[in-house]
């Protein structure tokens, strides 16, 4: 009788990171260190064009191994080819241009009079046409030496990425973010009911999806919990969406939604305080940069986990403060759990999907992916977030039916905009960029996408083929 529940072992147990000299590196190396033994994992290797900086986040991870106990090993390669050959599984997480790049976007999109954010609006687009052809090149060495593995994005636009990688690579790919599980967390702690209880029906897209249904023990609350004030209240990290707007729509939106039903206040907060988000990250990184580097140096390895540590918690803890109130990131935070394990967050998202591919019993994950008809609104080739049952045999969504009527709009129109702004990635057009643009909620006027369009040319030389 085949088992239902052993492991997958016919791998080798590898791991490449692409833009392994990432901030959050670090972390993902702890939780890969902590399931190691249970998820037949033995080697990590890190590729970023910054070595050094690759390098630095590998020594972080190696103290932080050394301190938990272990045997992964972690190794920095010269070349990509070299990182990801006989890869089980290639995380993807890069940033062309580095956090400077994010800092630009977002200041470009605020100066032509939207919010600057990463993944959304303007700042989204400008990302998403700096990354998507480095993505889609390093998804063809991919294909190359590494065919068989697993390529999990946590590149953003996540949602835009996954698109490209899944309508022009060969590869297995599944993107990632940790904002549907984070709500899911916050709407189990709001019911006071342990997480493993609850359970959440989920579906949109990267960055635009909502909870339909919640179910606490068995039992259906989705209508106890959204008549509750206080409860409703409580699902986000800032103050971001009055009660009564989640009752107007019937179902429960991610944060990221705060960009689309409440843009002018996100912009007026930004305009108060006069600064982005990614201009304050990048500050916070500079400064735990040179601490960690000096730390290390010295060979006191605690210290140096320390500071991240802080740095982690300062970081999460003013998330979306900013355009939700004009916080800084800089302000005291809060009283907050261990970043390493908290059971959401950057690492456990990775995590969570290499388990499920490990093993053969089925686990319901959040993951963008192929639609393959479970969301009706679109087509089996666009790529929506949903719930997926993962494990070694594959990856397949869950059923949803049609999105409620107060969302699917704002959905579709989304992935409009997100397909012709792959074409225009992959084409270099001017032309299509400014189309896109046209397409997506938050600009939807020619004459400023033109505008946008310019700035982009302006900012990312050669992004477009010369007119």
């Amino acid at each position: 009788m085949k088992s239902y529940n052993t492991m997958n072992t016919t791998n080798g147990g590898k791991v490449a990171v692409i833009g392994g000299g990432g901030i959050r590196t670090p972390l993902l190396i702890y939780g890969m260190n902590e399931t190691a033994e249970r998820n037949g994992l033995r080697e990590l290797a890190l590729y970023d064009i910054d070595r050094q900086r690759a390098s630095l986040m590998a020594r972080l991870g190696q103290a932080i191994v050394e301190r938990e106990g272990g045997g992964l090993k972690i190794a920095v390669e010269d070349s990509l080819e070299a990182a990801v050959e006989g890869a089980d599984f290639v995380i993807s997480s890069i940033r062309p241009g580095g956090i400077a790049a994010r800092a630009r976007d977002e200041r470009l999109a605020f100066e032509h009079g939207f919010a600057g954010q990463e993944t959304t609006g303007p700042g989204g687009f400008f990302m998403a046409m700096r990354t998507i052809p480095e993505a889609l090149k390093h998804a063809r060495i991919v294909e190359r030496y590494a065919p068989k593995a697993w390529y999990v994005s946590f590149t953003n636009p996540a949602g835009l990425i996954a698109q490209a990688l899944a309508l022009h690579t060969r590869l297995r790919v599944i993107g990632i973010c940790d904002t549907p599980v984070e709500l899911f967390h916050f709407i189990a702690r709001a019911l006071d009911t342990p997480s493993s209880e609850v359970r959440c029906e989920y579906a949109g897209l990267n960055h635009l999806g909502w909870v339909r249904r919640v179910w606490a023990r068995g039992e259906d609350v989705t209508a106890n919990l959204l008549a509750n004030h206080q409860a409703l209240r409580s699902l986000y990290p800032a103050d971001l969406f009055a009660p009564e707007l989640i009752r107007s729509l019937g179902v429960i939106p991610t944060e990221y939604l705060y960009f689309y039903y409440r843009r002018g206040a996100a912009y007026r907060n930004q305009a108060r305080v006069k600064t982005t988000r990614a201009a304050e990250i990048e500050r916070l990184n500079e400064q735990v940069l040179a601490e960690i580097s000096k730390t290390l140096d010295c060979g006191d390895e605690s210290r140096a986990i320390d500071a991240y540590t802080r740095y982690l918690n300062q970081r999460s803890g003013s998330y979306l403060k900013l355009e939700a109130s004009g916080g800084s990131a800089f302000d005291p935070p809060a009283a907050r759990a261990d970043p390493f394990r908290s059971a959401t967050g950057y690492h456990r998202m990775a995590l969570e999907v290499i388990g499920a591919l490990r093993w053969e019993t089925p686990r319901g994950v959040v993951a963008n992916v192929l639609n393959q008809s479970a969301l009706d609104d679109f087509a089996d080739d666009d790529v929506i977030e949903t719930i997926c049952d993962i494990s070694s045999a594959g990856v397949r969504p869950r059923r949803f039916g049609r999105l409620p009527e107060p969302v699917r709009g704002l959905a579709l129109a989304m992935k409009a905009f997100e397909r012709e702004a792959v074409r225009a990635a992959v084409e270099r057009s001017a032309l299509r960029a400014r189309s896109a643009l046209l397409l997506h909620p938050l600009v939807g006027d020619w004459d400023a996408a033109e505008d946008l369009v310019r700035s982009l040319a302006s900012s990312q030389p050669g992004v477009f083929q010369p007119a």
